[in-house]
């Protein structure tokens, strides 16, 4: 690959990860309408706890920040050598992130706030809202790793594969504490250091540490496999990737040690991986179907929930789906029209916001493509104030209680157009920078 090229495998593993994301919610979600009509939600992963070992094959989110890792390595580089500063490549690398899920946030927001007028079951209206971000707390970790990626690429280019290695070491003390001392505020950390190995591991594939010796990955799958199934079977830790109320301690909230072996299992299971699949992904008709996925994987991850709630209303309020017992032989027989019926629904969502994304795009096109560093504060008060209103949702939802969340609303407005200010500075106080070909970067 040159370096103004992109790699095909990495865009296929953020599209593969995003996919089994859309999926792996779909299938977990289960839907009972009740005797007055409400519409109830439980939990399969603790109602049916066999269940819990698909969460193996469905927790691919450490792919993401692999595949993320490695492109914002290159993208960062390219922007040095290009002369561009920290805060030019990073608002422009937020803005990625940021216009669509602002768009999606408003939206939703506005229709909490009508449903909270006109008097919505606050139980339901509460339902909904956290339903619509579940997939939230992704958002403010990967915001954080972009905002600290010139001082990890930096870390990277002097230590390499060591920076990782600490990270995982902090994260395990970090985890230990949690487990044993129950110190909740600790396992904040974990959130950054375990997904930041990935991230970090993500530099390492990259500028090929990781690479050309098939013993490295073949031992980090074996031995990140090995660790989970003996942090499983031997430790505190259950078999669940995906968080079960009432389960603790838990593999995601805060990510655990045995979700940090299975970065590292997963990290080399995708090396591996990568030569055949390459092939493949060389193939053209191959290709014309993944870059399609992977073009709308943000739209993918954001909206894919919205079909949920309308199969919800013309099934399940009008009393049309039929709904055997949860975890029956009927009803797994019934996943598969439901996970038809949800994917056609998605298909119309995307081709209806493509208009929506094609105006996101140009308006993207117009930012500044740099900022000096005086001019940085508003965009890291943006940044800050954008981490912990996405943080709120995360937790409670866009309404917690059944009531319209002023303060987080708030937040991310001003965040958001925090750091979309540098585009009105007046022409003459920009800060040109020369400018190289090349494929657009994506989050």
């Amino acid at each position: 690959m040159t370096g103004m090229s992109r790699d095909r495998y990495v865009d296929f593993l953020r599209a593969w990860a995003i996919v089994l994301v859309v999926l792996g919610h779909w299938l977990i979600t289960a839907l009972v309408r009740e005797p007055d009509g409400r519409i109830t939600a439980p939990e399969l992963l603790a109602t049916v706890p066999w269940t819990q070992w698909l969460t193996l094959a469905f927790q691919i989110m450490p792919l993401f920040f692999l595949a993320g890792g490695h492109a914002a390595g290159g993208s960062w580089s390219r922007a040095r050598a290009a002369g561009g500063t920290p805060a030019g490549w990073l608002g422009r690398r937020a803005l990625r992130l940021l216009l669509p899920v602002g768009v999606y946030s408003g939206a939703v927001l506005l229709a909490v706030g009508v449903c909270a007028a006109v008097g919505v079951d606050r139980d339901t209206l509460a339902l909904v809202g956290w339903a619509m971000a579940m997939q939230f707390w992704f958002l403010p970790v990967y915001l954080l790793l972009s905002a600290l990626t010139p001082a990890l690429y930096a870390a990277h280019l002097r230590w390499g594969p060591r920076v990782p290695l600490a990270l995982g070491t902090a994260a395990l003390a970090a985890d230990t504490l949690v487990v044993t001392a129950h110190a909740p505020f600790v396992g904040l950390l974990d959130y950054v250091l375990v997904w930041c190995v990935a991230y970090q591991l993500g530099f390492c594939w990259r500028d090929g540490l990781l690479s050309g010796r098939r013993a490295l990955p073949l031992t980090m799958a074996a031995g990140g496999g090995l660790a989970f199934a003996g942090l499983v079977a031997l430790g505190p830790f259950p078999v669940s990737l995906i968080l079960v109320t009432g389960q603790h301690p838990s593999n995601t909230d805060p990510p655990s040690a045995a979700m940090l072996a299975w970065v590292v299992a997963q990290t080399g299971l995708a090396l591996l991986a990568a030569p055949p699949l390459r092939r493949l992904l060389d193939r053209e008709r191959v290709w014309r179907v993944v870059r399609p996925v992977g073009a709308a994987s943000m739209t993918l991850y954001l909206w894919h929930m919205l079909p949920v709630l309308a199969v919800a209303a013309a099934f399940y309020l009008t009393g049309l789906a039929p709904e055997p017992t949860l975890g029956s032989a009927a009803w797994w027989g019934l996943r598969v029209p439901w996970l038809l019926v949800l994917g056609a629904v998605l298909a119309g969502v995307v081709t209806a916001l493509k208009p929506l994304e094609r105006g996101l795009g140009a308006l993207y096109g117009r930012t500044v493509p740099d900022a000096g560093l005086r001019r940085a504060w508003p965009l890291w008060l943006g940044l800050a104030l954008d981490v912990v209103a996405l943080g709120r949702f995360a937790v409670q939802g866009f309404a917690p209680g059944g009531r319209f969340p002023v303060l987080p609303a708030l937040g991310l407005v001003a965040g958001t157009a925090l750091v979309v200010l540098p585009r009105w500075w007046p022409a003459a106080d920009r800060q040109e920078r020369p400018q190289v070909t090349r494929a657009p970067d994506r989050v």
